[in-house]
C-alpha cells in the first residue's frame, strides 16, 4: 500500500498552475484574498491593527504551502502539529472521499455508525492500557474542557467535597474557560480571570527539583480538595516547547492516584508519534485516568476532539440516576468523516513507512543538534522524538518586534516557523523529505548569523 510518497514534479511551480481564487463571478470577482479577507474575517492570535495582512494560500501537498502569489513555503510545524502524515494524504483524502458518499453527519446522541464504532476499536489498540471509553467532541479546547468536567463530576457524583483542580505552571490546555483556567499563561487569560475555577498550580519537574516538587504537591494535597490534576505530559508546548523529567512526572501521578486525584493528561499536542512513542504517557509507568485527544487526531484534515478515559471514571458516571450523566454534547460529535480521517491517520502511524519515517527525523534533528550545539547564540537544546527546539540566547517579548522579524525571516527563505519568543522550534510532518529538512536547517543557520 502506497501511503504517503508524492511526486512533488506533478505540481508546476509557476503561479499559473495555481487554482483561481474563490469567488470569481461573485462580489469577490477581481480582488484578491488579501482584500476580501479584510473585509470581514477576524484571526485567532492576532492584533489586527498592528498586523500585517495575511497570506493567502490556495493549496499544500505534503510538507509545502503554496500562496496565492506563487511563494512556496515548507511546513515546519505541520501547520500546529496536525498534517503529520503530509498536506492532502491522498490515503487519507480518499477514505474520506468514499465515507462522504455514504454518510456524511448524523447525531450521535441516540446514534451510532460504523466509522465511530471502527476508530474506537484501532484508538484502544495504540492507547495507554487502561483507557476504555472514548468521549467525542470537537478540537482540543472541548477535549481538555471535559476532562476537566469529568475530573470534577467524577468526585461530585460520589458525594466527595473536591472542587480544586491542580496544574502546572506555564501550562496551556485552550481558550475555553476551563480549559482557560487551568492554563497558565497569563497573555491568553487576562480580561477573564475572575471567571475561572479554582486552580492550584506545581512546578514542573526537572530532574534535580523532583523531590521539591513532590514535597510541594503533598503539602497541597494535605491542605486543599483536590478533585483533578491535568498535564501537558512531557512537553509543554506554548510555553515554548519546554520540556520535563519523566521519572519526575511518573512520581506526581503516582502521589496523585494515591490520593484519588483524577490524572487528566492534556496529549492534544503531543499525541500520535510526534514524541517518538504513539503518546507521551507512553514514557510512564503510570497511566493517567483521562486522556485528551485532537490536533493530529485527524490528520490536519477535519476538526475533531476526543477525550477518553479508565472503566473506573466511566463507572461514576454509570447509574439509574440521570443527573449523574455526563451531559456534555456537541452536535458534530462523532462526525462519520472526521472519523474516517482518524482511522486512516491511525493506520498510518502504525504503519512501518510512517515508523522508519519518524526514526529518520529524529536521527536528522539529533545531526543538526550536533552541528550547532556549541554556537553563542543557540542555548538550552531540547528533543523528544520529531519534537526539536532552542533558545536564542537573546532576550526578547514572546510577541514583539524582534520575534516578528525572526518569523519575517523565515518566510522570506520559504520556510514556515513560527518563533515563540526566543525559542525556535521545528515539528514538521512526519513525510517531510531531507532536502526540506536541510532547507529548515540551513534557513535556521542563516539566522543564528544575521540576529
Amino acid at each position: 500500500m502506497r501511503f504517503y510518497y508524492y511526486n512533488m514534479s506533478d505540481f508546476k511551480k509557476d503561479k499559473d498552475s495555481l487554482p483561481l481564487p474563490f469567488g470569481e463571478g461573485t462580489e469577490g470577482r477581481g480582488l484578491n484574498l488579501v482584500t476580501r479577507d479584510q473585509k470581514h474575517l477576524w484571526h485567532p492570535l492576532t492584533q489586527h491593527k498592528i498586523s500585517p495582512e495575511a497570506l493567502p494560500i490556495v493549496k499544500a501537498k505534503g510538507s509545502i504551502l503554496y500562496a496565492e502569489d506563487g511563494s512556496e513555503y515548507i511546513d515546519g510545524i505541520a501547520s500546529w502539529y496536525t498534517a503529520m502524515y503530509g498536506h492532502c494524504n491522498e490515503y487519507i483524502t480518499g477514505k474520506v472521499a468514499a465515507q462522504m458518499q455514504n454518510l456524511d453527519q448524523v447525531v450521535f446522541s441516540g446514534f451510532t455508525h460504523e466509522p465511530a464504532v471502527k476508530l474506537s476499536e484501532e484508538l484502544i489498540k495504540i492507547l495507554p492500557g487502561n483507557q476504555q471509553k472514548l468521549f467525542f467532541n470537537d478540537n482540543g479546547s472541548t477535549a481538555t474542557e471535559i476532562g476537566i468536567k469529568m475530573a470534577l463530576q467524577y468526585h461530585h457524583n460520589q458525594g466527595n467535597n473536591r472542587n480544586v483542580m491542580l496544574a502546572f505552571d506555564e501550562g496551556f490546555h485552550g481558550d475555553t474557560f476551563g480549559a482557560m483556567s487551568v492554563s497558565g499563561l497569563s497573555v491568553y487569560n487576562g480580561a477573564f480571570e475572575e471567571h475561572f475555577i479554582e486552580v492550584l498550580r506545581i512546578s514542573v519537574p526537572l530532574g534535580e527539583n523532583n523531590e521539591e516538587v513532590i514535597s510541594g504537591l503533598k503539602e497541597l494535597i494535605s491542605e486543599n480538595n483536590i478533585a483533578g490534576f491535568i498535564y501537558e505530559p512531557l512537553v509543554q508546548g506554548a510555553a515554548a516547547m519546554k520540556m520535563h523529567d519523566a521519572a519526575g512526572l511518573n512520581e506526581i501521578l503516582k502521589v496523585c492516584k494515591e490520593h484519588d486525584i483524577v490524572c487528566v493528561a492534556d496529549e492534544v499536542m503531543t499525541g500520535f508519534g510526534k514524541t517518538g512513542k504513539y503518546f507521551a504517557s507512553d514514557y510512564m509507568e503510570t497511566k493517567p485516568d483521562v486522556m485528551c485527544l485532537s490536533k493530529a487526531l485527524t490528520a490536519g484534515l477535519l476538526p475533531m476532539g476526543l477525550t477518553t478515559c479508565s472503566q473506573k471514571i466511566y463507572d461514576a458516571f454509570y447509574d439509574e440516576d440521570i443527573s449523574k450523566g455526563l451531559f456534555h454534547g456537541h452536535t458534530y460529535s462523532a462526525n462519520p468523516p472526521a472519523c474516517t480521517a482518524a482511522i486512516a491517520g491511525i493506520e498510518l502511524l502504525v504503519s512501518e513507512e510512517i515508523q522508519g519515517q519518524i526514526k529518520s527525523v529524529i536521527k536528522s534533528h539529533q545531526a543538526f543538534d550536533e552541528k550547532i550545539k556549541d554556537h553563542p547564540k543557540v542555548t538550552n537544546r531540547r528533543q523528544l522524538g520529531v519534537i526539536y527546539a532552542f533558545d536564542l540566547n537573546v532576550k526578547m517579548e514572546r510577541y514583539g518586534n524582534l520575534r516578528n522579524q525572526l518569523f519575517k525571516h523565515f518566510m522570506d527563505n520559504g520556510v514556515f516557523l513560527r518563533p515563540l519568543g526566543n525559542t525556535i522550534y521545528i515539528l514538521a510532518p512526519f513525510t517531510i523529505t531531507q532536502l526540506e529538512l536541510n532547507k529548515i536547517y540551513s534557513v535556521i543557520e542563516d539566522l543564528l548569523e544575521k540576529f
